[in-house]
C-alpha cells in the first residue's frame, strides 16, 4: 500500500527534523487550490523498537483525503534509545512542523496528530507532560487521534517486550499517559479494534475515564470487526470508519 502511495501522491521524503540520523520525516500532499492547508502528523507503532516511516506512507491516503498535509514521522527505537529521548524525539518533530510547514502550503495554526499503538502513546504526549515535567507543555497540535494506544506501561514489564525492550520503573513513573497531565483545550479521540484483545479496550477505557476525570474528556470508539493489525490499515482506504475519524480529527484542529 505505502508503495501505491508514493507513486500516486506528490511528497517530499527524509526531511530532517534534528541531527540525530533517525529525526527524518516524510511529508504527503493532497490536490490543492493554493490556500494553506491543515497538518497531520501520524506517527507509527511497533511497540519503540520496530517498523519504519516507509512501511506507513498509505496513512497518507486518509490524512490527504481529509483535506490534510500529512506528516509521517521517523524516530529512534528501543533498546538504542530510551523512553524519554524518543518522546523529545516526537515533540521535536512537532515543532519543526508547526515552524517549517508553511514553506511547504501547510498551515501552522491547524496542526493535528495521530499514531497506532506505541504512536498513540507517544502522540499523546503532543497533548500531556509528564507528571516529572513541571513546565507548562507548549504544542502546536490542538487535536488527537490515538489508535489502539498504550497508556499504563506497568504491565509491558511482565510481558514479551520486556526481555526486547528493558522497560525500567522509571520510565514507567514517568512516560504512563495515565498518569500524565493532559492539555485542557486539545481535544482527543480514542479508537480501538473490536477484536483486539481485552487489555487494550481497558486501557482506551481507563484512559478516557481519567481524562474526564482531569476535565479533558475524549471521545472513545470501539470499530467492530478490526484487531490491532487490521485497524490501522483502515487508514489506507479513505472509505473506512477510521478514515472518517482522522477527516474528524483534522476539522477539530
Amino acid at each position: 500500500m505505502s508503495d501505491a502511495t508514493r507513486a500516486s501522491k506528490r511528497h517530499v521524503l527524509d526531511i530532517a527534523y534534528g541531527a540525530d540520523g533517525d529525526e527524518r520525516l516524510d511529508i504527503f500532499f493532497p490536490a490543492s487550490d493554493g490556500k494553506p492547508m491543515p497538518v497531520h502528523i501520524f506517527i507509527h507503532g511497533g511497540y519503540w523498537r520496530a517498523n519504519r516511516k516507509e512501511d506507513y506512507a498509505f496513512v497518507a491516503e486518509s490524512i490527504c483525503a481529509g483535506g490534510a498535509i500529512a506528516v509521517v514521522i521517523e524516530y529512534s527505537l528501543m533498546p538504542k534509545v530510551r523512553m524519554a529521548h524518543i518522546v523529545k524525539q516526537v515533540r521535536r518533530a512537532a515543532d519543526w512542523v508547526s515552524g517549517n510547514i508553511a514553506g511547504h502550503g501547510g498551515d501552522p495554526s491547524r496542526l493535528s496528530a495521530s499514531g497506532h499503538s506505541a504512536g498513540a502513546h507517544l502522540a499523546s504526549y503532543l497533548g500531556a507532560r509528564g507528571p516529572h515535567e513541571t513546565a507548562p507543555l507548549k504544542t502546536p497540535v490542538r487535536s488527537l487521534l490515538l489508535v489502539s494506544g498504550l497508556y499504563q506501561l506497568e504491565p509491558l514489564t511482565k510481558s514479551f517486550l520486556q526481555a526486547e525492550i528493558g522497560l525500567t520503573q522509571q520510565e514507567v513513573d514517568r512516560w504512563s499517559p495515565y498518569d500524565a497531565q493532559p492539555v485542557e483545550d486539545i481535544k482527543a479521540t480514542l479508537v480501538v479494534g473490536e477484536d483486539e484483545t481485552e487489555p487494550f479496550h481497558k486501557q482506551a477505557e481507563d484512559y478516557a475515564t481519567l481524562r474526564a476525570a482531569r476535565g479533558t474528556r475524549a471521545r472513545r470508539f470501539v470499530l467492530p470487526g478490526l484487531n490491532h493489525m487490521s485497524i490501522i490499515s483502515e487508514m489506507g482506504n479513505p472509505q473506512t470508519v477510521l478514515a472518517s475519524l482522522v477527516a474528524e480529527t483534522i476539522a477539530r484542529s
